[in-house]
Formats: C-alpha cells, sequence, structure tokens
C-alpha cells in the first residue's frame, strides 16, 4: 500500500536510546539491542505509488522504473550484440580496457605525488629518485596515448551502433505504449522481460539484406522495425477486449509518427475535442 505500519515509526525517526552502554529501540510493546549496521529495505509492487512527505522525509527513495532513455540503450545493446556482435564485443571490451588504463594512469599520477612529497633534501641529488620519476613518467605517457587510441577506437564503434539507434528508440517508445494500456484496464500488464522476446523474435524474423552497404543497412533497419510492430500489434491484441484495439491501435499510429515527426499537433487537438463553435 502507500502507508507504512505505525510500528515500525521507531525504526524511521530512529528513536534510539541506551541502557547502560547498549543501544537500544523500543518496537511495540519490546525493547530491542539497536545495531548501527542495521539496515531495512521496503520494497512495493504498485507501479506508481504517492506516499505522504510525512514518510518521504524519513525514508530514501529509489525509483526502479524503466526510462526512455535507459530502455533506449538497453535495446540499442540488444540490437546491436545481435545484428554487429564483433562490434558489441569490441566496445564491451573497450570499456573495460579504458577503465583499466585510466586507473594505472591515476596510480602513477599518485605515486609521482607520494615520491615528491616524501623527497627530503634537493631532488636533484637524488638519482634514485629522479630515475623512477623518470620511468614513471614515460609510463604515464604510454597510458596516455593509449587511452588517446582507445577513445578514437570507440568513436568509430559508436558510429557502428548510432546506425541501430532509430530501431532501438521505435522499439523503447512502443514499450510505453503499451505500458500505458494498464489505464485502459489493470488487467493489460506486460513484462519488459517479454516485450525483449518479442523483440528478439522481430530481430530473428525481419528480411536480412547484405551487410557493408548503406542503402541495404537502411533496408534492413526497414524491416526490423516493421516486423517488430507487427509481433508486438499481433501479440498485444490477442490479449485485448475487442474494444481496445482499435484505441491500441491509434495509439500505436500516434507514437509512432511522433517519433518520426510527422504528426500533427493542430489535427490531433482537432480530432481529439473537436472543433469551437463560430459565428
Amino acid at each position: 500500500g502507500e502507508s507504512l505500519d505505525p510500528l515500525l515509526e521507531p525504526l524511521l525517526e530512529k528513536a534510539i536510546f541506551k541502557a547502560g552502554n547498549i543501544e537500544m529501540i523500543r518496537l511495540g510493546d519490546s525493547t530491542v539491542e539497536y545495531s548501527r549496521e542495521f539496515k531495512l529495505y521496503i520494497t512495493t509492487k504498485l507501479p506508481n505509488p504517492h506516499y505522504p512527505p510525512e514518510l518521504c522525509v524519513k525514508v530514501t527513495l529509489l525509483n526502479f522504473l524503466v526510462t526512455p532513455e535507459g530502455l533506449e540503450d538497453q535495446m540499442l545493446g540488444i540490437l546491436v550484440a545481435r545484428e554487429e556482435p564483433d562490434t558489441e564485443r569490441k566496445r564491451q571490451n573497450l570499456v573495460v580496457e579504458s577503465a583499466q588504463s585510466k586507473a594505472q594512469l591515476k596510480q602513477l599520477e599518485d605515486k609521482i605525488l607520494e615520491l615528491l612529497s616524501a623527497a627530503k633534501g634537493n631532488i636533484l641529488d637524488d638519482e634514485e629518485l629522479i630515475e623512477t620519476l623518470s620511468n614513471s613518467k614515460v609510463a604515464s605517457q604510454r597510458i596516455e596515448e593509449r587511452v588517446v587510441e582507445q577513445e578514437k577506437t570507440q568513436a568509430l564503434i559508436n558510429e557502428t551502433r548510432q546506425s541501430y539507434r532509430p530501431v532501438a528508440l521505435r522499439a523503447a517508445q512502443l514499450f510505453f505504449v503499451i505500458s500505458d494500456m494498464g489505464n485502459v484496464d489493470p488487467m493489460y500488464q506486460y513484462s519488459l522481460e517479454w516485450f525483449i522476446d518479442v523483440f528478439n523474435s522481430g530481430i530473428d524474423k525481419a528480411e536480412k539484406f547484405e551487410k557493408g552497404v548503406d542503402q541495404k543497412l537502411q533496408k534492413r533497419l526497414t524491416a526490423l522495425i516493421t516486423k517488430f510492430l507487427e509481433l508486438l500489434f499481433n501479440n498485444v491484441c490477442r490479449s485485448l477486449f475487442e474494444k481496445d484495439k482499435l484505441l491500441f491501435s491509434f495509439l500505436l499510429a500516434i507514437k509512432m509518427m511522433t517519433v518520426d515527426n510527422e504528426l500533427n499537433h493542430e489535427q490531433l487537438r482537432l480530432f481529439l475535442l473537436g472543433g469551437g463553435g463560430g459565428g
């Protein structure tokens, strides 16, 4: 629900008191020992709960709902992994290598600072320190060069991935269309896992074209969008009451036109609200 058992109030308020040297807390009719390591996690299955302000100030709220941007990136990762497995594998390896290189660079910088701060007397007279600093500088330059190369490679990989973003964008937006159907009837609930299964099925069944040609890639992207939309529409319609199928079709069409910048909002407003009377 959207309220908590009053029994939890002392925990939320952290109403701790000491009995001797032991920290205690009162829960209902019982007094129990309190540990500073204790953590309380509370979850809800409500899709959009509204908690009162007096509760919100006592807890930290974490919202795990899918966001359009997050889902778009997730769908892009799935699609590129299926269509360009080598590219996605390189990207994942590069992310790890880049993080390692930057960590090594930071360690070297810290080491140099530590050596300089610990040095005594004239630094120029300490041959061992100068040699260590020189070696560290050479290693640091090598790592910096490697980071630059990794960033260049990352840019090329991202360029390839971006080719598939139009499909990922449309797929992500369609998920929120079917999610909104729960407002039409609470029975209409569709999980993200199910949605991704349909998306993967669309990738499998969409018409394939020869790779390496921009025109062929564009045809493949169109085929992916078309097949996924078809599968999603057919699968969702099987679960809808007859009276809601036209509404679902309308919402899908509106969303696709919005993504493609083809929607005339004035015409849509006229369609939904009707024209005003004029003399």
